[in-house]
């Protein structure tokens, strides 16, 4: 076997961000698999980022979005939603397109507590934030109601509004109503929560969508008593994508006490 010196003056090449080296490695949790980003020692992991990919992507997509976040100790966890990347064989047959993205979103919503304790396992119990973009923000929104683990979320380029007139199966229809924010955006408070639009967005048209989901939690927050809790923020010129700007401000945000 070939010894392999270091030199401190020239390193071996690594991801690093800012010059501080991070590792990237697969594992899967709780039957999931997952991209981590992360401190070369598990030790020094004190947070982690649980980022959801939007519809028909996967995790790889997400690499090096937010790996900023480790030269803070922070570990970014990007899973493969349900039905997609690794798990694409699992969809089940008969779904129209609407209804693919949801049972998705759904299915991924129920395995997240087993992929929370499989974290805490792994990481110890160190703080837990979620973002996701698109379909990620569906997910990300539910977590932000639903799972108490969750420290702060931000929901990006997506939308609350949740009216799926091509969604029929019960099942699905069920989880609409249970979780549409702008019904229930009063079970997410105290959760910090960012929600960031483009203003060009052909997906998610702001006045359809952002507008209309932001009134819904302003006001949640603030009967809540904690108006300070929700931050919503608008880029121009941004489509349906993350812009460079909408990350560095979800990762300020993130990073904010």
């Amino acid at each position: 076997m070939t010894e392999r010196t270091f030199n401190p003056a020239d390193p071996h090449a690594t991801p690093s961000y800012d010059g501080t080296p991070y590792l990237i490695e697969r594992r899967v949790l709780a039957g999931v698999p997952v991209l981590i980003e992360r401190p070369a020692e598990l030790a020094d992991v004190r947070a982690v980022c649980l980022t959801y990919h939007g519809a028909w992507a996967a995790k790889e997509g997400k690499l090096g979005v937010y790996s900023g976040l480790t030269a803070h100790g922070w570990a970014v966890v990007v899973p493969d939603a349900a039905l997609h990347g690794e798990r694409l064989g699992d969809t089940p047959p008969g779904l129209n397109a609407r209804e693919y993205v949801w049972e998705s979103v759904r299915r991924t919503v129920a395995e997240a507590p087993a992929l929370l304790d499989a974290l805490a396992e792994l990481f110890g119990p160190v703080p837990v934030s979620v973002t996701g973009s698109s379909m990620g923000g569906y997910v990300t929104q539910t977590l932000a109601r639903t799972e108490r683990r969750v420290r702060r979320a931000a929901a990006l380029i997506s939308s609350g509004v949740w009216h799926e007139p091509e969604v029929g199966r019960p099942e699905l229809r069920a989880f609409l109503e249970a979780h549409r924010p702008l019904t229930h955006a009063g079970d997410a408070p105290p959760t910090p929560l960012l929600l960031a639009s483009g203003d060009v967005d052909p997906a998610f048209p702001l006045s359809a969508h952002h507008v209309p989901t932001a009134a819904a939690y302003r006001e949640a927050y603030m009967r809540a008593g904690c108006p300070d809790a929700f931050r919503e923020t608008v880029f121009p010129g941004v489509g349906h994508y993350t812009s460079q700007k909408m990350r560095d401000e979800t990762v300020r945000f993130l990073l904010g006490p």
